[in-house]
Order: C-alpha cells, then sequence, then structure tokens
C-alpha cells in the first residue's frame, strides 16, 4: 500500500532528458579541495600527515618562514586527442595550500618529510627543552 500516489511530472519526459544529459562532455575539473590532514603530538615531535594519493614527492614544496609552515602543490595534467585533422587539448590543473602556525617548542631547522603510498608525512622535532625530562628524585639533607 503506498500512502503518496505519484504524480506525473510537470515538464515532459523528453524536455527533462535534454536538462539532465551531460552530453558526454569532459570538463576539465579545477579542483578547489584541500587534502585532509592528521597532526599528532608526541613526546620528541609533532607529525603532520596530509592525504595526497596521485602524487609524486616532486610536486610539493614545503617552507618555513616567521614560524609558518605551508605545504602547497601545483600539478597540471595535460591531455591530447587527435581527430581527423583536429587537435584538441585539454588541461587540469589543481594545487592546494595548507599553512600551520609552529609552536615555540618545535625546532624548525630540523623539519624533514617523506611521501609514501599517498600520505605526505612531515615530521616537527621539538626543542630539547621542550621534550620531557626524566623525573629526577632530590635527596632532602
Amino acid at each position: 500500500m503506498n500512502l503518496v500516489r505519484k504524480q506525473p511530472p510537470f515538464f515532459p519526459s523528453l524536455i527533462d532528458d535534454f536538462i539532465n544529459t551531460d552530453w558526454n562532455l569532459k570538463v576539465p575539473s579545477f579542483s578547489g579541495t584541500v587534502p585532509a590532514v592528521n597532526i599528532k603530538e608526541l613526546d620528541f615531535q609533532f607529525e603532520i600527515e596530509l592525504a595526497v594519493p596521485g602524487m609524486n614527492k616532486d610536486d610539493f614544496e614545503i617552507e618555513v618562514e616567521d614560524g609558518v609552515l605551508s605545504i602547497s602543490s601545483t600539478q597540471e595534467e595535460e591531455q591530447v586527442n587527435e581527430k581527423g585533422k583536429f587537435t584538441r587539448r585539454e588541461f587540469s590543473y589543481s594545487s592546494f595550500r595548507r599553512s600551520f602556525t609552529l609552536p615555540d617548542s618545535v625546532d624548525p631547522t630540523k623539519i624533514d618529510a617523506t611521501y609514501k603510498e599517498g600520505v605526505l608525512l612531515v615530521l616537527l622535532p621539538k626543542h630539547k627543552e621542550a621534550q620531557p625530562q626524566p623525573k629526577k628524585l632530590i635527596k632532602i639533607r
């Protein structure tokens, strides 16, 4: 038993099909998405992980300026299809930039990064003074 009766469409199906067809057009995507990030604080360092699959390590630029860590990438993809006497070219650009304010406990001279299996890992070591100190017992005299 149906509680709601289906109403006939306002537009005839021919017009509806015309409007909702994608016409097999490939429109270049201008991705404005920003990769997901995980930030972990450990005793001796911070770890920043960015999910950026399908890229190469040479696609990234990591810089530190005025206490701000910036990770950016610009990727250009060119597709060329030849059909008869015409050549069709489609360009696709994707880029992102993530910036993080570094805490004073981070030693900016020892920052390191690796890219493996679609994850960019940036290691931010802490200054020795900011690392946890071992417990010290003090004798009472």
